[in-house]
């Protein structure tokens, strides 16, 4: 990237030395602008055993936010024609209980949580099988609806599942896993030396842990202790913020995609049987809405101890991560992020 732009950023700074203690669970933060970090920083500890601290290279869980590298690895076969959007989910997935309702759902619908699939795990009642359950074992009970909740395309209804099954598609696309395609195809090209994905128990060592508050204690909540986290296509990927900007150039750079893909990636998509009061504001898999009138596109995550904040405004080259593995204050935090732009003029 280039190099960083030298601003103020003492109040930004305070404010996160005030908001989390440096021997708890904390967060990590990057702000870049015209693609050079204005901030970058980590406050308090990954791990409450070692007391490591949390620096811009920790690695977090990146929760939902995993969603863009397994639509991006769609993407690229697409761009290489070994797949299509509109393809049934029949030419996948033969063994749906009933084939009509897999013939009327498209791959593009799954990338919009449109599909009309239900989420059919029982996780609550099967807790312990889901602490291991990996991403066929999290699609399969999808695979077996005897309905659709609506038509295909018409509305919306965020599923997990659904990223599950795409990252399947990688799988059975790609002939290997998919988390390996996307280290060849998405990490390497990008420069993510470091990222990894969740294969199993995976990883185990070398990334900050999640907690929660319980009583006068943390918790540890992510691997072994929090149902469905060994499904990665939904919310596997591990990353820094450091490397999350070099996720961003490359997005920019046409690295891994042409232009003309990642800002189709980046546009709502539109259906003529849209029968929802709200209208649709994702693309492939990215959320565009306006906010104080400009633009953001980006996308959150949540998992077991972790929460992820990714977002750009593209109309003023503004690139906004950071990555909490404790219970920090999400809203908070992006809204102080949003009066720091501002007050620099960076959001006129």
């Amino acid at each position: 990237m280039p190099p960083p732009i030298v601003v103020d950023t003492s109040a930004l700074d305070a404010y996160f030395r005030t908001s989390f203690a440096p021997d708890e669970p904390g967060i990590a933060v990057l702000v870049a602008k015209q693609g050079r970090v204005v901030f970058a920083a980590g406050y308090g500890v990954a791990d409450m055993k070692t007391g490591e601290p949390i620096t811009t290279k920790t690695l977090f869980n990146l929760g939902s936010l995993s969603k863009t590298f397994v639509a991006h690895a769609i993407l690229i076969l697409e761009e290489h024609g070994k797949l299509s959007l509109e393809d049934p989910l029949t030419k996948y997935f033969p063994g749906f209980k009933r084939r009509e309702l897999a013939e009327q759902v498209r791959l593009r619908h799954l990338l919009t949580h449109t599909s009309g699939l239900p989420d059919l795990r029982r996780v609550a009642a099967e807790r312990d099988f889901y602490l291991a359950a990996k991403d066929a074992e999290n699609w399969y009970p999808v695979t077996q609806a005897d309905v659709l909740e609506f038509e295909p395309g018409s509305r919306f209804a965020y599923s997990n599942p659904a990223y599950n099954g795409l990252a399947l598609v990688v799988e059975q696309v790609s002939r290997r896993p998919w988390q390996e395609f996307v280290r060849d195809t998405i990490f390497l090209p990008s420069g993510m030396r470091t990222s990894t994905i969740t294969d199993g128990p995976h990883p185990e060592r070398g990334v900050a842990h999640g907690y929660v508050r319980d009583g006068d204690r943390w918790k540890e909540l992510d691997y072994g202790e929090y149902p469905t986290f060994a499904a990665a296509g939904n919310g596997g990927v591990w990353s820094s913020v450091d490397e999350l900007a070099l996720y961003e150039h490359a997005l920019q750079a046409g690295r891994f995609l042409r232009p003309a893909t990642v800002a189709d990636a980046r546009t709502v998509k539109t259906f003529p049987n849209w029968a929802s009061e709200e209208p649709p504001i994702l693309g492939w898999s990215w959320w565009i809405r306006e906010v104080d009138g400009k633009t953001e596109i980006g996308h959150t995550g949540g998992q077991g101890g972790f929460s992820t904040q990714y977002f750009v405004v593209p109309d003023e080259e503004v690139l906004v991560v950071f990555l909490m593995n404790g219970p920090g204050d999400f809203k908070a935090v992006t809204a102080e992020i949003r009066r720091w732009l501002a007050a620099k003029n960076w959001l006129d």
